[in-house]
């Protein structure tokens, strides 16, 4: 199941984010302002995160900023009451895949996941994958990097890096002998014995 933040200081924004979401099967993270939502992208990974731009202690554009610093490249929608162009382009440069403007609807919602959704279909890349891949190691999540893994060798047997991060991850779980046969693998794709 898919995993959601929601940062916003209203709660009746955090609801209706919440129920639309978990409605179409979401699971959802709620927060409050902008502290909370750093403290959150550094312990969990998320598949999608609604920030509000004007939120308490940081603002939602400060964290976006930060988490890309940090290498995390979850989906990002900017949900605003004062919609800007400044603000827009601002938050697009650094990555924000949609713009919600208030008040919304429950179709506006699923309007963007929509296009979220198509859009993640037709950008789902091997890099990207490895990206994920790398957030999940660090946050200790063996298996799901596993996953991410069998799915990015799917779309790219070749890729060298894939059977690296095989091995490190079978490793790190303890089993020896599979690590040991994708580090032989990547050996062969790095032109080693």
């Amino acid at each position: 199941m898919k995993k959601v933040l929601v940062a916003d200081d209203t709660k009746n924004i955090r609801c209706l984010l919440a129920t639309c979401l978990e409605h179409e099967g979401f699971v959802v993270i709620s927060v409050e302002n902008g502290s909370e939502a750093l403290e959150a992208f550094q312990t969990d990974v998320f598949d999608l995160a609604f920030l509000d731009i004007k939120m308490p202690k940081i603002s939602g554009t400060e964290v976006l900023r930060q988490i890309r610093e940090l290498g995390i490249q979850t989906p990002v929608i900017i949900i605003t009451a004062f919609a800007t162009i400044k603000n827009a382009v601002e938050c697009t440069q650094m990555g924000a895949v949609a713009y919600l403007q208030k008040p919304f609807t429950t179709n506006r919602i699923k309007q963007v996941l929509t296009e979220i959704t198509e859009m993640q279909n037709q950008n789902t890349s091997v890099e990207n994958l490895l990206a994920l891949c790398n957030e999940k190691i660090a946050l200790r999540d063996f298996e799901g990097a596993l996953a991410i893994l069998k799915k990015a060798l799917s779309l790219d047997p070749s890729n060298g890096q894939i059977y690296a991060l095989l091995s490190q991850t079978y490793g790190l779980l303890g089993n020896t002998a599979d690590a040991k046969k994708f580090a032989d693998i990547h050996k062969v794709f790095e032109g080693r014995d």
